[in-house]
């Protein structure tokens, strides 16, 4: 899996941060990090990229301020997104705040839509 340590890192989260703790999930993907700032449960990934969730809370988008080597980061064991899009950090990490997060409703799962994934997963 190839990272690239010259490009920004993400982290979305409902909290309010200035570090990461170990164990954290981190992007490189600031849309993916901004989706995960709304705590969802349900995230899914179309053929062309779009990104849609069951998220409910407004969030937090937050760039690492560190740079991340290859030691720094583990593939995610149990990401639906496409490898290499969800990391694992190994170590603390310090961020800034980039921006705060509001839902777009367009990518909220409707009632029917999350019935249907819930019933067909990995369809």
């Amino acid at each position: 899996m190839y990272l690239d340590p010259d490009q920004p890192w993400y982290h979305g989260s409902p909290f309010e941060l200035t570090m990461l703790f170990e164990g954290s999930t981190i992007t490189q993907k600031n849309e993916l990090a901004r989706i995960f700032s709304h705590k969802p449960t349900v995230v899914s990934m179309s053929d062309d990229g779009q990104i849609k969730h069951n998220g409910t809370v407004r969030g937090y988008l937050y760039t690492v301020t560190e740079r991340i080597e290859v030691d720094d980061v583990i593939p995610h064991p149990h990401t639906t997104m496409p490898p290499g899009d969800e990391w694992i950090t190994t170590r603390e990490l310090r961020v800034q705040l980039h921006h705060q997060t509001e839902i777009i409703p367009e990518e909220r799962f409707t009632d029917m839509e999350l019935s249907l994934l819930q019933e067909h997963p990995g369809e």
